[in-house]
């Protein structure tokens, strides 16, 4: 006969154990003996928090994990009619330019407990017409649109960042890029520089019409002649500093002397110096060079790049500002408006005083297409 016998239950390890029941703010409240209030502006990140002493938020934190506290958005949402979600349109995420602006944008919706869904459309029509619906039916309560076509109406806050298509209701972030042009030209023309070459903006980016016609404008302020065979235009939907490089390629090829070159932006500018060195001349002994944005590498490339920076970061959080006030109603803010921004200049080490004597040539075998 088989004989049969108890076996004694095992206890299931803590990963199979039955869930804890729902903890929410008021339990936690309770076992710290403070408000929900105050437990609600800790567990969420408010603003209200920076009121509150470190050692109550720690204490706060550890009832929070003993309790197993799990904040029900769902629930949240479903009673406010609200998701605390904010959509974000960037061309692409290796960009510079849209990391910076997007690390500021994210800052600033922190502090409100605001999340941020980011996407990249790389320019494609089909993208830009596609997502802004795509993120809207996804409940965001605002849009953030950076250096991004927007010609749509959707029924949210929208403020775009280095947009230009002044869509009605949209709210717009700028830079001024009068001042931007006037502090670029003026150093260039301080240090003597009279012949100056220009990379323009490719066609498709939102600050390329308006930063040319500040610089041609103020080149005529300045009694500086813009010579047409030293302007090349990016042509390249491409972070790369490739497409600075062949702009610059196209320049040298002109056999056009000129001692200084004023680029689009820090990565034109950087691929524009690897082609003034291949042809065998010296940044800042027989060209100049200045850039645009300030990205980050642009203090350590060899030699450190004198830019034009813009406070990217800052007009990412302050876009974020605006579209949260919109996003609640704030009284005192208009619907739409244009915010500009100032720019400044940071001199480093790749402009200096033109030479008195004429530029050597550039060496004809280096110069390629």
């Amino acid at each position: 006969m088989c004989e049969t016998r108890a076996v004694p239950s095992r206890a299931k390890p803590d990963s199979e154990a039955a869930p804890r029941r729902h903890v929410g703010l008021k339990q936690v409240a309770e076992y710290v003996g403070l408000s929900t209030a105050t437990v609600s502006f800790v567990l969420n990140g408010s603003a209200g928090a920076n009121a509150i002493p470190e050692t109550t938020k720690k204490r706060i934190f550890e009832a929070a994990r003993k309790l197993n506290y799990r904040p029900n958005f769902v629930a949240r949402s479903l009673k406010s009619q609200r998701t605390y979600a904010v959509g974000v349109l960037v061309p692409e995420f290796s960009d510079g330019y849209s990391a910076i602006v997007l690390n500021g944008i994210e800052e600033r919706l922190r502090q409100d407990g605001y999340l941020c869904l980011v996407t990249s459309h790389r320019r494609a029509k089909e993208s830009l017409e596609r997502y802004p619906r795509m993120l809207f039916e996804r409940r965001v309560e605002g849009l953030i649109t950076v250096d991004t076509p927007y010609t749509q109406h959707l029924p949210i806050p929208v403020v775009s960042v280095s947009g230009h298509d002044r869509v009605e209701g949209v709210t717009y972030v700028v830079l001024n890029h009068e001042m931007a042009a006037e502090l670029a030209l003026q150093h260039l023309k301080g240090l003597g520089h009279k012949n100056i070459a220009f990379i323009r903006g490719q066609s498709f980016t939102a600050d390329a019409e308006s930063r040319w016609n500040a610089i041609r404008s103020m080149a005529r302020r300045l009694d500086l002649h813009i010579d047409p065979a030293l302007v090349a235009q990016l042509d390249e939907n491409s972070p790369s500093p490739e497409v600075g490089y062949r702009a610059a390629v196209k320049i040298l090829k002109s056999s056009r002397q000129f001692t200084a070159l004023f680029a689009f932006n820090d990565v034109s500018a950087i691929g524009a110096i690897r082609a003034l060195h291949e042809a065998g001349l010296e940044v800042p002994g027989d060209v100049s060079v200045v850039g645009f944005d300030d990205v980050t590498g642009a203090a350590f490339h060899t030699p450190p790049l004198t830019t034009i920076r813009q406070p990217l970061a800052r007009m990412g959080m302050l876009a974020a500002e605006l579209l949260m006030k919109q996003i609640v109603g704030d009284p005192g803010l208009s619907a739409a408006q244009t915010v500009q921004v100032d720019p400044e200049i940071v001199i480093r080490e790749s402009t200096a005083k033109v030479r008195s004597q004429v530029r050597k040539q550039p060496s004809s075998r280096r110069v390629q297409a």
